[in-house]
């Protein structure tokens, strides 16, 4: 018989890309395995639920569940206590997936013996412009988005600190734990974080894609960044450890301090200035350079693409800034 893959797809307010993620899942259907695609809505206010009822109508495999609590980790711990099968895929509304995605990365969990398996993603978006195409560019980019393997690529299998869009054993939520739900954003960094602290395993597997749509305005991908900034901090301050997350999610924050602090203290000894001023001269000439080759390499707008690197770092590193400052507030809560 067929085992079952329980597939969870956590959503709120996501009518624009819901139909794409939904028909790209449908299709993996297979000889070797069944599926359940489990949605799992955050309460939405626009038409995704009725987009989604619409699918379930046709194909009994999919159910709808609310969940009253909006956010992320307490939609995935939802669709987990309700799923039924053996493997369980964490999906994204904001993405689509080939046809052989569910098979291959159970294959893959099954033969490496993993706790955690998963792809690389290829950032595109819906509205083709050259603005889009400079942002989609900034967000694939490793000036943009750092050593990060599963946005950048690999050649081969490799064992890595997190995955999107993971297949785990579903014994792996027994042994490890659910998803925190204190956790807004980096819920699946920390999940995974955690499964490697336990000796669990989790790798990326190469020659296959799924899809990531990106925010496509310069105001929506700064404020989607600043949540993740601010939420870098927000996780340490939760789970009391650094190692819940990377070295290269605080990268943009430490530029930010290598311009402010030497600022703030430039008054005791104004050499300190310079600091600032080197800081931002090297960031600044090394971005000019990457903007420039990028444009004449894949045709794309220099100012475009000088203004989505900009939007991304500085609004990750004053997410993160705000953040450190949110910490004592919130502890004074508890």
């Amino acid at each position: 018989m067929s085992k079952l893959v329980s597939i969870i797809l956590p959503c709120r307010n996501e009518e624009k890309y819901i139909d794409h993620c939904l028909q790209s899942l449908i299709l993996n259907q297979s000889a070797d395995f069944q599926i359940e695609i489990i949605v799992v809505d955050g309460m939405s206010t626009d038409k995704t639920v009725e987009i989604v009822q619409h699918y379930a109508q046709q194909f009994p495999f999919i159910t709808l569940l609310q969940n009253p609590d909006i956010t992320v980790p307490y939609a995935m711990n939802l669709g987990i206590s309700h799923a039924q099968g053996e493997y369980v895929i964490r999906v994204d509304a904001h993405a689509s997936f080939p046809e052989n995605y569910v098979s291959t990365l159970v294959h893959h969990l099954i033969s490496l013996n993993a706790d955690n398996v998963g792809v690389t993603w290829e950032t595109d978006i819906l509205k083709k412009t050259k603005k889009t195409m400079a942002i989609k560019e900034a967000l694939s980019n490793r000036f943009g988005v750092g050593n990060a393997l599963f946005r950048i690529g690999i050649d081969t299998i490799t064992p890595v600190d997190t995955v999107p869009f993971g297949c785990f054993k579903k014994s792996a939520f027994e042994k490890y734990g659910v998803y925190d739900t204190r956790l807004t954003r980096n819920q699946d960094i920390e999940l995974n974080k955690r499964i490697l602290q336990g000796g669990g395993t989790i790798y990326l597997i190469p020659h296959l894609k799924c899809v990531y749509y990106a925010r496509e305005t310069f105001s929506a991908m700064a404020k989607n960044n600043y949540c993740n900034g601010l939420w870098n901090i927000l996780t340490v301050k939760y789970t009391k450890k650094f190692s819940s997350l990377s070295l290269r999610h605080f990268i943009p924050l430490c530029f930010l301090l290598s311009l402010i602090v030497p600022l703030f203290f430039c008054f005791l000894f104004p050499p300190l200035a310079w600091i600032s001023a080197a800081s931002f001269v090297l960031y600044f000439s090394l971005l000019t350079i990457i903007c420039a080759r990028l444009a004449s390499q894949k045709t794309l707008s220099f100012f475009f693409l000088l203004w989505s690197f900009i939007a991304l770092h500085f609004a990750y590193g004053i997410g993160s800034f705000v953040g450190v400052f949110t910490i004592p507030h919130l502890s004074k809560q508890k």
